[in-house]
């Protein structure tokens, strides 16, 4: 069952991250984006904030820090993306 919640989680997270960075993208990528913005900010941004990410535990401020490194994540696709789009 815990899974199956962090990966609702995770979708919902990855959902919010490409809708601020006005991306299209699937449940699949919504996870993938969520779960490697977590990694990303845990490495990252916990040390900064003092704050875990969803891989620790699902509460308000790890859901902001997992969509930060999401947001973050998305912004450095973008980047090496945006060259080919142009």
């Amino acid at each position: 069952m815990n899974v199956l919640i962090y990966l609702v989680v995770a979708a919902i997270i990855g959902w919010v991250a490409t809708e601020l960075m006005h991306d299209r993208s699937n449940l699949l990528l919504n996870i993938v984006v969520a779960v490697v913005g977590a990694f990303l900010a845990g490495y990252f941004l916990s040390p900064i904030f003092k704050v875990g990410t969803i891989n620790d535990a699902i509460t308000i401020p790890t859901m902001l820090v997992t969509l930060l490194g999401a947001v973050i994540l998305l912004a450095i696709v973008r980047l090496f993306r945006g060259s080919r789009r142009r």
